[in-house]
Formats: C-alpha cells, sequence, structure tokens
C-alpha cells in the first residue's frame, strides 16, 4: 500500500520535473521570435535585390544617354509621334529595351510602345514612353530628352559664375519594383508603403 507519504513525495518530483522541463518555453519563444526573424531575413533580401535591380537600371540609363548622344540630331524638330519619323528617339527606346531583356527584367512591353511628346524640361524636344504591359505592377516610364541643356563651369581665366551650355541627350527611366517585405511586415502589425518606382537619370554630351 502506498503511503501518503510517498504520495505527497511523487507529487513533489512531478512538480520539479515540470518547472525544469524548458521544452514547452522555448517552443513559445520560438513562435514569438519567428515573425521577427522572417521580416528580417525578407528585408535583407528585398532590400538587397532592390539595390542590384537599381544598379542595373543606372548601367541600362548610361547606355541608351550614350547611344543617344551619338544619333543624328534633325528629328529635333519633328512634330510627328511615329518611330518612322524619330527615329533617334524609337533607337534609343529599342537600346534601354534590349538593356532590360538582356539583364532578365521585365520590360512591361517597353518594346511596343509609342511615343508621346513631352515629359522632360522642353516639351518640343523630348518624348516619353509608357509601358504598362507584361504583368507590371505599375507603369514604366522612359523619357527621352534630345536637347537637354546643362550648365558647365568654365572656370579660370573666367570668371567663377560663367558658365558654358552644354546640348546634350538626358535619358529618365521609372521602373515598377515588386516589393516583397510589404508581405511579411503585417506579421508584426505593421504596414510598408516603400517606394514602388525606382528612377534613374543619365546625361551625355550630344556629339552631332
Amino acid at each position: 500500500m502506498v503511503t501518503a507519504s510517498r504520495w505527497l513525495t511523487r507529487i513533489a518530483h512531478w512538480l520539479r520535473f515540470l518547472l525544469d522541463d524548458t521544452g514547452g518555453t522555448q517552443i513559445v519563444e520560438f513562435a514569438v521570435v519567428l515573425p521577427l526573424l522572417m521580416v528580417v531575413t525578407v528585408g535583407i533580401y528585398d532590400f538587397g535585390a532592390a539595390f542590384t535591380v537599381k544598379e542595373k537600371l543606372v548601367t541600362i540609363t548610361q547606355t541608351g544617354a550614350r547611344f543617344g548622344a551619338s544619333q543624328p540630331s534633325n528629328d529635333l524638330s519633328e512634330t510627328s509621334l511615329s518611330c518612322p519619323q524619330l527615329a533617334a528617339v524609337c533607337a534609343v527606346r529599342d537600346v534601354v529595351d534590349r538593356g532590360l531583356v538582356d539583364a532578365r527584367m521585365n520590360d512591361c512591353g517597353l518594346d511596343a510602345a509609342a511615343p508621346k511628346a513631352g515629359g522632360g524640361a522642353d516639351a518640343s524636344t523630348s518624348w516619353h514612353f509608357d509601358a504598362n504591359g507584361g504583368g507590371c505592377s505599375s507603369g514604366l516610364k522612359l523619357i527621352v530628352e534630345r536637347a537637354y541643356i546643362y550648365q558647365a563651369p568654365l572656370g579660370a581665366p573666367y570668371g567663377a559664375s560663367t558658365n558654358l551650355q552644354v546640348i546634350s541627350t538626358r535619358v529618365s527611366l521609372s521602373y515598377p519594383y515588386q516589393w516583397q517585405f510589404n508581405k511579411v511586415i503585417g506579421l508584426l502589425g505593421g504596414t510598408f508603403n516603400g517606394p514602388a518606382q525606382l528612377k534613374t537619370i543619365a546625361v551625355m554630351q550630344n556629339l552631332n
């Protein structure tokens, strides 16, 4: 027969066992930390990927501006909004589109986008392309300015305020980036409205 003292001894042993067992505590701690760990991991990956995309866009935009600066300027007085007439402008579009495709990025259907007037500092010598195809979350916009003027300081022996007006080609690209961070920040009860558009600008002096 088990005496009362032995029952009390067994109960005390079970209580010590339950109190010493930390497995349940570790599971609770892991469940609390897991959402934060996911947010940090996805955030590092997402912002790293966005930085990589931005670097690719810088290279693509510079290539487009360099190509545009080497093109003839006889289309600057063209008023028709079609690629046969705006050959140099549409050629810049094609160079940018090829750069996106070669970088394995979604071109949003830029290759089929038609030029539209305006979008730059001088509406008479600038055109823009709006591309919304290919499943883009938001639109891609390319602006080609064939007679963009920037001021270049001449320096000595000229005055400090003496500048040279340089006629150049400026290419601006606004590219939609799909953030993954939006999907996990909600685990912590927060929201993230990061920039959906990555923007790059390149300027190159016209050679013709």
